[in-house]
């Protein structure tokens, strides 16, 4: 003989809930979508330009879709420019910036996060203080420096002052030590155990697990050099030292004589690295950020 067993009913509060759940989820879905658009809206639009005809795109009202499409605008943009050695002043700049404020950084960070020595939170305080100093307040007395030593219309001279950046390895140094903290102390006393010195531990065992961290760190830090235009515009004298950014500034020389169409082929040219870039660590860079605690 089989047995019922009575089935409890939920709470009306419960089943409230419950109801308003999907409700809520769809408006989510509706902002988060909402915010899309408004963020992918001017990059859609650089696309689609970068193939219109100059006419097209000073003609009043606008049109969305191009209404003959051309790439006269990229071709005139690789004859017209020396795309080749601008791109590879820019690739230098930002690849050599990058790598280096990954290895400042990480190990501005491990110092501050793992090792213990005199005036540690003071250091640590300056650190943060140089956030608040906007970069404009140093960029005089730098190119005095820079120009001092002999740097001016140089690789050096457009790569070691945004490398030693204050905001760039004060922020990096800031990030991974956040990531840093959360990393188990037992695995560096073991190592300094079987007589690992700080060097060892930090090139074996710190890097190798700041994986998400760093992906974040250069995802930012790339993006910054990549971009970055007045100062190679100030140290960069002649145009063969010239980067990208600033190579398309001199095709808006005025209102009537700017060329639309091609410095938007240049733009969706300029964000296409950084936009591969992003998809290739994108996994890291949204696990760096949540784990580091930067939101």
């Amino acid at each position: 003989m089989t047995t019922l067993t009575p089935t409890r009913e939920e709470p009306a509060t419960t089943r409230r809930v419950a109801g308003r759940q999907p409700r809520g989820g769809l408006w989510l879905h509706v902002l988060l979508i909402g915010g899309l658009l408004v963020v992918i809206t001017p990059f859609v639009w650089m696309v689609l330009g970068s193939i219109k005809t100059t006419g097209e795109l000073r003609q009043a009202p606008p049109t969305w879709l191009p209404e003959d499409p051309t790439f006269n605008n990229y071709v005139d943009l690789f004859e017209r420019l020396d795309f080749a050695r601008y791109f590879f002043n820019t690739t230098l700049v930002a690849v050599a910036v990058t790598l280096g404020n990954l290895l400042f950084a990480s190990m501005l960070g491990y110092a501050l996060a793992k090792l213990d020595f005199p005036g540690k939170r003071l250091l640590f305080a300056l650190m943060l203080g140089t956030l608040m100093v906007p970069a404009i307040v140093t960029f005089m007395p730098l190119f005095v420096l820079v120009s001092n030593m002999g740097m001016v219309n140089t690789y050096p001279g457009l790569i070691l002052p945004t490398l030693a950046g204050a905001s760039g390895v004060a922020f990096g140094g800031f990030l991974m030590r956040q990531y840093i903290l959360g990393l188990p102390d037992e695995l560096l006393d073991a190592a300094r155990v079987d007589g690992a010195g700080e060097y060892r531990i930090f090139f074996n065992i710190i890097l190798p697990l700041c994986g998400p961290a760093l992906a974040a760190l250069a995802i930012l830090t790339f993006l910054a050099a990549w971009n970055n235009f007045l100062w190679p515009l100030v140290v960069a004298s002649t145009e063969d030292m010239y980067t990208l950014p600033v190579a398309l500034a001199l095709f808006a020389i005025g209102q009537h004589e700017t060329n639309y169409g091609l410095l938007l082929a240049g733009a969706v040219t300029v964000v296409l690295p950084v936009v591969l870039v992003f998809i290739v660590l994108q996994r890291y860079f949204t696990q760096g950020i949540a784990l580091t605690g930067i939101k």
